[in-house]
């Protein structure tokens, strides 16, 4: 029986289709809320505007670290040592390239390309970077759960009916019971089996694990530590570690939303958190302005220059 070599890549196609369309939509109604509360969008693009300076450098210093945290923590995930100066590089081309496309997809192309170039397998470089998402996950819960506990009544878990609550499980149930008879589980269970292989073998390493769970730990909190420096910079009363919880939260909940970057899943999440927390609406909207500004819009275009540059000299 020959093998129907074209339904992976119908599939594919398929699949970014669909994060396309959804992304589209997400965007639109990100669109929609930007203008229904463009008054207080202007208004705190104002008060940015006359902010602290020194607290802003501090924000822009610890942006500029995000990029050589996550280089440590990619290269934690892998056992063959990387070229550092290639490695930061490609960080913060993928962190331009994720700006692109929905998912998390620009940024993972980018750092499996790196990784090939580098003579890693196209199956160990996708293990490596499963590897350090997981180390990302676990640590941003971690930090989550450790925070929580000073800042009392902060996160709150909303209300869910019992109806609603016993649909989702019965949904959940179905989607595990259809996942356990199809072909993808397979697929699934071997890649899992992979990850946690790599792993085990990286904490024999003790340099590896180090510099994994610590660049995941300096990529967290150097993002909190960017929007802590920014509402300071605004002159917003609230503590570090509120600030820090509310942002691993925020960023944690738009993560389910494919959109390149968390364009506006993760501004309208961090301005949710904010306002709840009782921060004015301006404030709030100046304080994710500043912070998306110093993470996305004013690296976009030299990380695109630096993408250019290492596709052409071959590096990815």
């Amino acid at each position: 029986m020959v093998p129907n070599v074209n339904a992976t890549p119908v599939t594919g196609r398929r699949g970014v289709y669909w994060q396309t369309g959804l992304c589209l939509v997400l965007l639109a109604g990100a669109g929609w809320l930007l203008r229904r509360h463009w008054p207080t969008v202007q208004h705190g693009a104002l008060r940015l505007a006359v902010a602290d300076q020194g607290w802003l450098l501090v924000a822009a210093l610890a942006a500029l670290g995000t990029w050589v945290s996550s280089a440590l923590a990619q290269q934690g995930a892998v056992a063959r040592r990387l070229p550092g100066g290639r490695l930061v590089a490609a960080q913060f081309a993928a962190s331009a390239a994720n700006h692109l496309l929905p998912a998390g997809l620009g940024a993972g192309a980018v750092n499996l390309r790196f990784l090939m170039r580098c003579g890693l397998p196209a199956g160990r470089g996708a293990s490596a970077l499963a590897v350090k998402g997981a180390a990302g996950a676990v640590v941003r819960l971690v930090l989550i759960a450790a925070l929580a506990p000073v800042c009392p009544g902060l996160l709150r878990i909303p209300h869910v009916p019992a109806a609603v609550l016993l649909a989702v499980t019965a949904a959940a149930a179905v989607l595990l019971a259809v996942l356990v008879r199809a072909r993808l589980w397979a697929r699934c269970r071997g890649a899992v089996t992979a990850v946690a292989a790599d792993i085990r073998d990286l904490h024999t390493r003790p340099v590896r694990a180090a510099a994994l769970w610590g660049g995941s730990v300096a990529f967290a909190a150097l993002h909190s530590l960017v929007l802590i420096a920014v509402t300071r910079a605004v002159g917003l009363p609230l503590s570090p570690a509120r600030v820090a919880l509310l942002y691993l939260a925020a960023s944690g909940a738009a993560a389910l939303l494919p959109t390149p970057g968390g364009l506006g899943s993760l501004d309208a999440a961090l301005a949710l958190a904010l306002t709840a927390s009782g921060t004015p609406a301006a404030a709030a909207a100046s304080a994710v302005l500043g912070y998306r500004l110093l993470t996305m819009w004013l690296p976009l275009l030299p990380g695109l220059v630096v993408l250019g540059l290492l596709v052409r000299r071959r590096a990815l």
